[in-house]
């Protein structure tokens, strides 16, 4: 990492957890609050037996919640942004296995999701674009996890590893 960008990772870092922790409190939120819609959401996918679907569907708006909590705080930071890249990538899957398969669907991450009305279009390129994003947000922040105003601060050294440490260190030598 060169010299000048290392003194702007923690700050770059930052705003991407604390934006990663918005997107997943937003995205857990909208359906915490109605968790037969997000079950059905999940079921609009025809991708799960149905056992699995129901439990995905109400798990994930917790799974959602707890990653931006933990991003929110800084704690485990790497750990969840692994996570995040995780998730983006099984949604990504999702969304064009629905898209291959002409399925006419809301993703329902931050809806209710579900089949569309007669007449509504899909949004799977847009779909594609932001969650394409937020995964290059989670993996730049898996890479670089160290951040300002985060309790991985407070912890072990381990949490908070960039893999260009080695070389900040050594031109600091």
């Amino acid at each position: 990492m060169t010299s000048s960008l290392s003194r702007w990772q923690p700050g770059i870092s930052t705003l991407l957890r604390l934006v990663l922790a918005g997107v997943w409190l937003y995205a857990g939120g909208s359906k915490v609050l109605d968790l037969d819609a997000s079950v059905d959401s999940v079921f609009a996918y025809e991708l799960l037996p149905d056992g699995l679907a129901r439990f995905v569907g109400a798990a994930l708006p917790f799974i959602e919640i707890a990653l931006g909590v933990l991003l929110l705080i800084g704690f485990a930071t790497r750990a969840a942004a692994i996570a995040s890249v995780v998730l983006m990538a099984i949604f990504v899957a999702g969304i064009a296995s629905a898209a291959a398969r002409g399925l006419t669907i809301d993703c329902g991450c931050f809806s209710e999701g579900g089949a569309l009305r007669p007449g509504e279009e899909t949004s799977y390129t847009k779909d594609f674009v932001r969650d394409g994003l937020i995964a290059v947000a989670a993996t730049l922040l898996a890479v670089w996890p160290r951040s300002l105003f985060a309790l991985d601060n407070r912890t072990s050294d381990a949490a908070t590893y960039s893999v260009d440490d080695d070389l900040v260190d050594d031109e600091d030598e």
